[in-house]
């Protein structure tokens, strides 16, 4: 099995005084750290997401300082950068092309935010053969709005884990991965 890290959107907009700030984003932060640093020793595969909005946008505009990736995560020079406008990282962006060109067969998934493009992604790494597992709790979400209630973060994001869990992926904590790697 060819295993590769997939990081998605740890960018600062999503961090305290970003124009939207995460639930709880310095411990997922501090859980992909350690991820990362497990796969910079071993010498494995680092992809890095980066979303990037129309200038017309509230949040990851163009050149700003809210779009770049989290100074803790800086992508090291031989890791792979993919920048993306939608959920899906693998939508127009050449992604799939490197996973293929590289062997990948396994995907370790952490990032921002569960209910959007983590979501999107691990089921769009379906549509490629890819097997997938999740870091649990290495991602973030925030609260969310429907029908006039409220949905608290904690829920959002255990309602996503729960539903990828399974059929699209193994969702892990990151302890258990690393003990396992």
């Amino acid at each position: 099995m060819n295993r590769a890290l997939l990081i998605v959107d740890v960018q600062n907009d999503y961090f305290e005084g970003g124009a939207l700030p995460l639930h709880k984003p310095l411990e997922a932060l501090a859980n992909i750290e350690t991820v990362l640093g497990l796969f910079r020793e071993r010498n494995l595969l680092v992809a890095h997401v980066q979303h990037i909005n129309p200038p017309d946008d509230t949040f990851f505009l163009p050149e700003s300082y809210g779009a770049q990736i989290h100074p803790h995560l800086s992508p090291l020079e031989h890791e792979h950068h993919v920048v993306k406008s939608m959920p899906n990282s693998f939508l127009e962006t050449g992604l799939a092309e490197w996973v293929k060109s590289h062997g990948i067969t396994e995907l370790v998934v952490c990032g921002m935010m569960s209910h959007m493009c983590i979501d999107t992604t691990v089921r769009a790494c379906q549509d490629f053969g890819l097997s997938v597992i999740v870091l649990d709790d290495a991602c973030a979400t925030m609260s969310l709005e429907y029908g006039g209630e409220i949905i608290p973060a904690e829920t959002v994001h255990k309602t996503f884990m729960a539903s990828l869990d399974g059929i699209f992926a193994r969702v892990m904590r990151t302890g258990e991965f690393c003990a396992a790697l």
